[in-house]
């Protein structure tokens, strides 16, 4: 937490009192959204003074939060958010917003043809402690037995995890499905997706989530409007996406420097990708993911009661 504090020491400083600090991860499922909040005035037409600070480890952001270097992280991982939280990190979960729209492959020539042959193999991924190692950790025990020292996981971002199994550093991989649709230099075969894998296990039509809003509880109880403004804000963000594809396109080949052909493909997903609601069934998959979490020995502890506050949810519908 220390190391999170000073490396963002400078910014913090430099921070207006009011200025609200949005921190997220510059790769996977956050990259996306998080270049175009920092594009387009969303939040500063709700009348919000931002600064975004950017984390190169998809569980920074999380730290950052319980160290009080940033107030709010828009797509925190759910599974570290559940960690910290049982640890007495003081924070709230105020939306949903990253469905897990992730599958397992492996490259089309390759001897592994079904989820049950990742027994003793390689799998690359987000880092343990990542909401997408958490789910694949469950879903590979839960439907078929294979325990998380049952296979060994290589952990890398989006871009690093395509090279891997490119290279054969990898038997196989969890990877975002837009990710698949831009791999060029190799075929691969679908072994199963988390939304699938997660009906199975749970028996039930929810997706999981691997992306939450996660703030500060004391920035929560003293900026309760402005809580609703960073909803409200969010919500036009992900209703412009929808539709300015080629916008949202644009703004990615500028900002995260990717390729025209994987930005556009990310902006067609958009609406799949991203998410901005905290319905009660929105809070009851998460609840949910929790107690598989913790059968599953992915995390440990229990949740303290208040960590799913809707009130912000709620009083930004009622902003136009």
């Amino acid at each position: 937490m220390a190391m999170v504090a000073a490396a963002t020491a400078g910014a913090v400083q430099a921070a207006h009192a009011d200025t609200v600090r949005i921190g997220y991860w510059t790769s996977g499922v956050s990259l996306g959204f998080g270049a175009v909040l920092e594009a387009k005035p969303f939040l500063q037409q709700r009348g919000l003074d931002v600064q975004f600070v950017h984390f190169a480890d998809v569980n920074a952001p999380n730290r950052a939060l319980a160290a009080n270097a940033i107030d709010f992280a828009f797509a925190a991982p759910a599974a570290a958010v559940f960690s910290s939280a049982a640890q007495g990190a003081p924070l709230r979960i105020v939306l949903a917003t990253q469905p897990a729209d992730v599958a397992f492959v492996a490259p089309d020539d390759s001897a592994i043809h079904a989820l049950t042959d990742l027994r003793g193999k390689k799998v690359g991924m987000s880092p343990p402690g990542s909401s997408v190692a958490s789910i694949a950790t469950a879903v590979l025990q839960g439907n078929y037995g294979i325990r998380s020292a049952d296979f060994a996981i290589v952990p890398g971002n989006e871009g690093r995890l395509a090279q891997f199994l490119v290279q054969k550093q990898v038997d196989a991989a969890a990877l975002r499905t837009i990710t698949v649709a831009q791999l060029k230099d190799l075929k691969v075969r679908q072994l199963g997706s988390f939304g699938d894998e997660w009906k199975k296990l749970t028996r039930s039509d929810a997706v999981p989530y691997i992306g939450v809003s996660a703030v500060r509880a004391d920035w929560l109880t003293q900026h309760p409007g402005d809580a609703a403004k960073l909803i409200a804000g969010l919500r036009d963000a992900l209703q412009w996406g929808a539709t300015h594809h080629n916008e949202v396109s644009a703004i990615l080949q500028k900002s995260a420097n990717l390729p025209g052909a994987d930005a556009d493909a990310y902006a067609a997903r958009w609406a799949e990708i991203n998410r901005v609601t905290f319905e009660p069934s929105d809070i009851a998959t998460l609840q949910r993911e929790h107690k598989i979490f913790v059968d599953g020995g992915v995390i440990e502890g229990e949740l303290p009661a208040g960590l799913f506050d809707s009130a912000p949810y709620a009083a930004s519908r009622s902003i136009h």
